[in-house]
């Protein structure tokens, strides 16, 4: 089912409000759903491979606590912000500050930074553990057929 941007995102507290979030596809969502976004998003760093390290594994442990609390909202937002990670250090390595497009709208020549790709795979491995994780799946099945 696709997000459902006519909820108030502003207004609406996910936390007490799960009926509201739908799981959507990929990173869908991930800087609309509150409170996590504020939650998440101060750890959210991945210029280089140690700072990629520790915020993947902050966020990691954030999913673990939000597990723990039974909240599938959480454990889903933390799921999506380890793979922005991925894909936005995927972005910087592929291409130089991050722009596929040049100004002409066409795809750039690619210029692999190696640096950027360790953090991409730092946060891939996180990435993969969560969403892979039996729990998540379970949770994940359910609020879908709770909620949509």
């Amino acid at each position: 089912m696709a997000f459902d941007y006519s909820i108030d995102f502003e207004n609406t507290d996910f936390r007490k409000n799960p009926e509201h979030y739908r799981v959507g596809r990929g990173e869908q969502g991930v800087l609309l759903v509150e409170p996590y976004k504020s939650e998440i998003l101060p750890h959210w760093r991945f210029k280089t491979p140690d700072i990629a390290k520790e915020s993947s594994e902050k966020i990691y442990q954030m999913y673990l606590d939000y597990k723990e609390a039974e909240d599938f909202v959480g454990m889903d937002m933390a799921r999506k912000f380890l793979q922005m990670g991925y894909t936005r250090s995927r972005r910087y390595a592929n291409y130089k500050g991050g722009k596929k497009y040049d100004d002409n709208g066409d795809i750039q020549e690619r210029q692999i930074d190696e640096e950027k790709a360790k953090s991409a795979a730092i946060f891939e491995e996180k990435w993969i553990k969560v969403r892979e994780d039996e729990d998540y799946l379970e949770k994940k099945k359910k609020h879908q057929k709770e909620y949509g």
